[in-house]
């Protein structure tokens, strides 16, 4: 892979020729301490010191109310797919919410292949941008081995003290240093500050649950009949703030909705939520896990042991965004750290 260098003067340049091609979606705050994925069209929109933002940029992979097809039968039985596209450049993305991008690529590229996530992902161009510190406490990216970037991006950022270490990922990345006209070779004094970057965050970072990362899906297992499950089902409120937030979840459900004539309408996808009381339930009113501890035991072994069975993957990124927007303050460091000791 190729490398480059951004100096930091430059940084507005570069945000004003991507905003000059296409749109463009970065960090922005909302007050109160709070950050989203927005569309930006200046350098000073866009909030580069940030924790995770309330939603992940999945929501411009996976729309959180995507329209499939469209039909009229007026005249016929008329059907037409549709693919919303939108050409943008992600630009800011952390390598949590890289990851999560990651595991939802495996998860639509397999069989049958999601043709609208391809189509989506296929448009949006990703610049990362590193984490030198800890967001805030509820961060557990270390242990999942997510403070550090594993591909997955076009161009990636890491700041320096004048300049921006820039890792060119892809062809799509090159064209940009190469079209922009504001990048520059790497020279000896910025490697060595990357790489004393890089190794200072080894000292900051550390497993933020002092269990090994190859022993966590075996946990999961072993605890599957835990007290833990209920003890945290007895606070669950279901009201789906996690999964919403996860940059991994990837349940939607598939609505038809009619005009008020009901000769044309519209299919469309929304997400879904495990953790909601109707999402297991099948006729005759049965459901798969009726009660909350079951769905909260699911939601947890769904990011930590059956993604490893069937991708060799834990869809856990470690951004913290589920203990962040828990209204019932279950904190998943806590969980597993609860069910390490009841294990014993």
């Amino acid at each position: 892979m190729a490398q480059a260098l951004l100096n930091k003067s430059q940084l507005t340049s570069f945000v004003d020729f991507l905003t000059s091609r296409q749109k463009v979606v970065g960090p922005v705050s909302s007050g109160h301490g709070q950050f989203r994925f927005a569309e930006v069209r200046a350098r000073e929109e866009l909030a580069l010191d940030y924790i995770p933002t309330i939603l992940p940029p999945k929501k411009y992979f996976l729309p959180q109310h995507e329209t499939l097809l469209k039909y009229d039968v007026s005249a016929g039985q008329e059907m037409r797919a549709v693919v919303e596209i939108e050409e943008l450049v992600l630009f800011g993305v952390h390598t949590c919410d890289l990851a999560g991008i990651q595991c939802l690529n495996i998860v639509f590229s397999d069989r049958p292949r999601d043709l609208h996530y391809q189509t989506h992902k296929n448009h949006i161009t990703l610049i990362g941008l590193e984490c030198k510190d800890y967001c805030d406490h509820y961060a557990n990216c270390a242990m999942l081995r997510n403070h550090l970037p594993k591909g997955g991006y076009d161009l990636f950022l890491s700041e320096l003290d004048d300049d921006y270490f820039v890792d060119i990922c892809t062809q799509r990345g090159e064209l940009l240093v190469e079209e922009s006209g504001v990048f520059g070779p790497v020279s000896p004094p910025a490697e060595k500050q990357f790489r004393a970057l890089r190794r200072a965050k080894k000292s900051i970072f550390h497993p933020e649950v002092p269990i090994r990362y190859q022993d966590i899906p075996r946990l999961f297992d072993e605890t599957f009949d835990s007290d833990v499950w209920r003890q945290i089902g007895d606070k669950c409120l279901s009201c789906g703030n996690c999964t919403n937030v996860c940059p991994t979840c990837y349940c939607f459900d598939v609505l038809d909705e009619p005009e008020l004539d009901l000769t044309k309408g519209r299919r469309i996808r929304v997400w879904d939520s495990c953790q909601q009381e109707n999402f297991a339930k099948v006729a005759g009113g049965e459901s798969f896990r009726e009660e909350r501890s079951d769905r909260k035991r699911h939601r947890f072994n769904r990011k930590f042991r059956y993604p490893m069975l069937r991708y060799k993957r834990m869809f856990c990124t470690g951004c913290g965004r589920c203990s962040r927007s828990c209204m019932a303050k279950i904190d998943l460091k806590e969980t597993i750290t609860a069910l390490m000791e009841e294990r014993g």
